[in-house]
């Protein structure tokens, strides 16, 4: 693992200090069933590479990450899901060391799988070129 942290629950889980039902394990990745599922087969994908937040982790890992989910919703056989993933605590991140969950979702029903809100908001036209000029600069 190219940066760990003594006292992450993940770094724990990745170094065997901490029980897990393993999936898939890569050079890049660690894969477990998520014990807080939200739905039948709900797994988390942590990079092995400690970092907070998903911009401080190195591309190989991230994609290496996506590849392992991508992975895992196959051989659980959901045809819906979800990919999450949350940077800090006001954005719902409790470990803090970046983690993808794959969330099945066999059905509409609120009863399982992720039921998130979506509080979109009104943005005008000259306030969405305005941020679009800003980003492209930036990018």
């Amino acid at each position: 693992m190219a940066a760990s942290s003594a006292s992450c629950l993940f770094c724990k889980i990745i170094k065997g200090e901490i029980p897990s039902f393993k999936l898939v394990e890569t050079e890049l990745s660690y894969s477990f069933l998520d014990i807080g599922a939200l739905s039948r087969g709900h797994s988390l994908v942590i990079p092995k590479y400690h970092a907070e937040k998903l911009h401080e982790v190195p591309d190989e890992y991230l994609t290496d990450s996506m590849i392992v989910a991508k992975k895992i919703a196959v051989a659980v056989g959901c045809e819906n899901y979800n990919i999450l993933q949350n940077n800090g605590k006001i954005a719902h991140q409790i470990v803090p060391h970046v983690h993808f969950h794959m969330i099945p979702k066999p059905s509409e029903s609120d009863s399982e799988g992720l039921v998130i809100g979506w509080p979109t908001q009104q943005i005008s036209k000259e306030e969405l070129a305005k941020l679009y000029e800003e980003l492209k600069g930036k990018l």
